[in-house]
């Protein structure tokens, strides 16, 4: 499977791909309309001789667009017709069935300022003798008062196999620095045959570290922190689930911490393509194993058939600040030069400042061009000119979604001189209140976030 590998690669990748989008507004919401959230894909453990099958539950809820005002209970329409041929419906208390493959669901209201409410949780389970290339799809819709859902729907296939999944941690906040702190998980396995081995995949980001470098477990550093791939003996049988608690030491460049995981069936081709071209380390501290909390029978060992659960992100946060501080640049030419003004973020820490959850961008700049100057091309992916209108036009530049403790970042701005004015300015300054990184949460001096461009 090549989602362990792609993970492996960098803890950030999301982040990083919603940061590179910089010129995008926030969608705004036009109506109160109804949304159905429901699991994109499951697969069903295939029957066993005997005719038992292992059931999977579906959670369905419905949301709306605006928390304001209240919205009144509802009715959860479920259509799992598509399916009939291959699975059996159970439905819960709170649906009214109107056949076998058909329910009708109520869910509660939505107050104030509550945008989300749980709808149904039913189950699915294979019927003896069908085929394991079936699928098909289960159907919802909704409706609440005047309003309507989009339409939802979740595909069903079957398949015979391992189905490792990961408990979600909790997420930590208000961790001091220089203290230390652990992250449990628990791996199950809710298929039908047993995964003999586990690879795992952990990746603790740069202010945080891991108390133990195991030896069944294999170590790279990178530039956000790091990951870590581990083999793991213990067999996972159907039903059975085992704890296992990762021991974290919080640095004291720590603040946003990000930690990672995830599991698969082991396989030698597996672990291969989750080292990729990098270099790993083998840990020398004692084995990380994995702690049974319920024991079940074992069978043969195949690849998991459901990967949507293998994996986990705990947010982490400690107490710290980052400075962050402007600098501007002075620049001269004659009228017809174009000359490069330089504006630097720089860190001075203690932290590190990373948005590896929503992959926001450290620092956002905003300047206009000095009187009597043209700013010339700036580079797509980091800045954009204001779309207000106004004149003279002002521009923003992003930096990346991390910068380590004392270093920086430098964008280049190209002005072209159209007429010599002495002593033109202008002045750069950070966005302090952006809603995914705030820099005055975290910045305790703000007077420093302010420089100028001088020409001539």
């Amino acid at each position: 499977m090549k989602h362990l590998r792609r993970l492996a690669g960098a803890a950030v990748t999301c982040g990083a791909l919603a940061a590179a989008g910089i010129g995008g507004a926030p969608a705004q919401a036009v109506e109160n309309q109804l949304w159905i959230s429901a699991p994109y894909e499951t697969v069903l453990p295939g029957a066993e001789a005997d005719g038992s099958a292992r059931e999977r539950s579906l959670q369905v809820s419905v949301s709306r667009d605006v928390a304001d005002g209240s919205v009144p209970a509802g009715r959860l329409t479920v259509d799992a017709s598509e399916v009939a041929a291959f699975a059996r419906v159970s439905w819960p208390a709170n649906c009214a069935p109107e056949s076998e493959v058909r329910a009708v669901c109520a869910f509660p209201e939505m107050p104030e300022g509550t945008d989300t409410v749980a709808a149904a949780t039913f189950g699915l389970r294979a019927l003896p003798g069908t085929d394991l290339g079936a699928s098909g799809y289960v159907r919802y819709s909704a409706t609440a008062g005047e309003l309507t859902s989009h339409a939802g729907e979740t595909r069903v296939g079957l398949g015979n196999g391992p189905d490792l999944g990961l408990s979600q941690a909790p997420y930590q906040r208000d961790l001091q620095p220089g203290t230390g702190t652990s992250v449990p998980a628990t791996v199950s396995n809710t298929g039908n045959r047993t995964a003999e081995r586990t690879l795992m995949w952990i990746s603790a980001s740069y202010g945080l570290r891991f108390e133990e470098r195991h030896a069944n477990c294999e170590y790279r550093d990178h530039t956000t922190g790091t990951g870590a791939l581990c083999v793991l003996d213990e067999a996972v049988a159907p039903g059975q689930r085992y704890a296992m608690t990762t021991r974290l030491g919080v640095g004291r460049k720590a603040m946003y911490e990000r930690f990672d995981q995830s599991v698969q069936p082991y396989s030698d081709e597996a672990l291969e393509e989750a080292r990729g071209e990098w270099t790993w380390t083998r840990g020398t501290g004692p084995e990380l194993d994995l702690l049974p909390v319920t024991t079940r029978t074992a069978a043969a060992s195949e690849p998991d058939i459901d990967p949507q659960d293998n994996y986990q992100a705990v947010i982490l946060d400690a107490r710290n600040t980052a400075d962050l501080k402007l600098t501007g640049s002075r620049v001269r030419g004659a009228a017809g030069d174009t000359v490069t003004a330089a504006v630097t973020v720089h860190n001075r820490g203690p932290a590190w400042v990373a948005s590896l959850g929503a992959g926001a961008s450290v620092a956002t700049v905003r300047f206009q061009a000095p009187e009597g100057t043209t700013v010339g091309p700036l580079p797509e992916d980091r800045c954009r000119p204001a779309e207000d209108g106004a004149s003279p036009a002002a521009y923003y530049c992003r930096t990346p979604i991390y910068l380590h403790d004392k270093a920086s970042y430098t964008f280049e701005i190209p002005l072209r001189i159209d007429r010599v004015v002495r002593g033109a300015q202008t002045t750069v300054a950070t966005l302090n209140d952006d809603s995914e990184l705030s820099i005055r949460e975290f910045d305790p001096n703000l007077r420093n976030n302010i420089a100028r461009i001088l020409v001539n």
